[in-house]
């Protein structure tokens, strides 16, 4: 948690090797529309082309190396690099270069275009990039995630969107110290008790133990998840009084079509049920109070830098969108109730690990039970990997994600609740 040599190799054999998530479809309305990111310390371009395709770029000028696109978010026909007025189209051509009679027979344009990131794929609609050129593809590497990442997508008829805008905050703690509290429910009822108070000023119920009610879930490749019973209802189909009788006829029209589209039992968990999924190793989809979108960076053993975006229905009215954006501000936003608290939290564990008086977290909860939500098999899913990868043995096995395969093939329901005991775990 304190070591620059670790980070060190967390870039080379992490973040050099996997993919990671670059942006999402929605966050473009036309041609041209482009993003400016920064992956794993390098700045990237996220483009739609005029030709409608879109591609991730290095963001660097291939004349001298500077960066060319110099705003984080805009339209663009071309970017012409500041320093020497080369000239790029927005699918990458070099198109204009100043004086280009100056240069000798050998020079060629076509030759000197923006330079592509090696691997980019997508999975419904959310686009990731990989430095490693042997990454094996997208679909294999989410693998068992895909169900989860269904789970959310399926909510709209329309497909989802990101809500233009985003939260970015920092923090002073090290970024697997946030993997670990964002997969935590064991901290939720401690860490939070103002919003659980707050909420039940609402008249919302929070009496149902929810340790128990829920599972957590190794998935493999270092992806995991917890699921468990929604708190209290969600814009998205299930109705409570705090949403207003005026949203109820609305709520219950798009519960109907979920039930017509996927089935009762699916539309229920899609509805009733909340998760929170880590795509290995620094991107959350936590669909929990609203689907909020969030991943981190490690700038330093002791920094990071988090983005926050909203998801939501295309279709959703502007009503239901407002409730949405005020439950995902509510608690996860930077001044909510919830953001403050893990700031803390994890800042003050980052004082512990450097004061030495501590050397590695504890992970064991749950281990011999059919774990619940407050229990951490998602957490030991994520470290298995992590270890693999630092000791540059990817193979490894997780012999928790080949107990969840195990109970799929024996027809299991992942997000039923089975008795939690050492006989029924053994069992399995």
């Amino acid at each position: 948690m304190t070591s620059p040599e670790i980070l060190k190799l967390e870039g080379a054999r992490i973040f050099d090797k996997v993919w990671l998530y670059v942006g999402h479809e929605s966050e473009f309305a036309g041609p041209g529309d482009y993003r400016r990111r920064t992956l794993a310390g390098r700045p990237i371009i996220f483009i739609r082309g005029n030709d409608g395709i879109y591609r991730a770029f290095h963001n660097t000028c291939t004349h001298r190396g500077a960066l060319i696109c110099r705003a984080d978010a805009g339209t663009a026909k071309v970017f012409q690099c500041f320093y020497h007025a080369w000239t790029f189209d927005n699918k990458g051509n070099l198109i204009g270069v100043p004086d280009e009679e100056g240069y000798g027979e050998a020079f060629d344009k076509s030759e000197l275009g923006l330079q592509q990131v090696e691997r980019f794929e997508q999975y419904r609609g959310l686009y990731f990039v990989s430095f490693n050129p042997d990454v094996e593809s997208l679909a294999d590497y989410l693998g068992d995630a895909k169900e989860f990442i269904d789970l959310v997508f399926d909510q709209s008829e329309e497909g989802m969107k990101i809500v233009p805008g985003s939260n970015q905050y920092s923090m002073r703690a090290n970024w697997k110290l946030l993997v670990e509290n964002s997969m935590d429910g064991y901290h939720g009822i401690p860490t939070h008790q103002t919003y659980w108070d707050y909420i039940a000023d609402q008249g919302l119920d929070m009496s149902t133990d929810y340790g128990v009610e829920g599972r957590g879930y190794s998935l493999g490749n270092g992806h995991c998840a917890f699921e468990g019973p929604a708190p209290y209802g969600r814009p998205i189909a299930i109705w409570h009084p705090l949403f207003g009788e005026e949203a109820k006829p609305e709520i219950e029209a798009t519960m109907a079509r979920l039930v017509a589209r996927h089935g009762q039992r699916r539309a229920e968990r899609m509805a009733g049920t909340v998760r929170n999924l880590l795509i290995f190793p620094n991107l959350f989809i936590n669909d929990i109070m609203a689907v909020t979108v969030r991943q981190f960076w490690p700038v330093a053993a002791d920094y990071m830098t988090v983005d926050a975006w909203e998801l939501a229905p295309r279709e959703e009215s502007a009503r239901l969108l407002a409730k949405r954006l005020d439950s995902f501000l509510t608690f996860l936003g930077p001044g909510g109730f919830a953001t403050p608290d893990d700031v803390e939290a994890l800042e003050s564990a980052q004082m512990g690990f450097a004061a030495s008086g501590v050397q590695y977290s504890d992970i064991s909860r749950g281990m011999k039970r059919i774990p619940g939500l407050t229990d951490e098999v998602q957490m030991r899913g994520f470290w298995r990997r992590w270890h693999a990868m630092i000791q540059e043995r990817p193979g490894s096995v997780d012999w928790e994600h080949q107990e969840y395969l195990e109970r799929r093939r024996l027809g299991a329901h992942q997000h039923q609740v089975e008795p939690r005991t050492a006989e029924t775990a053994a069992a399995v």
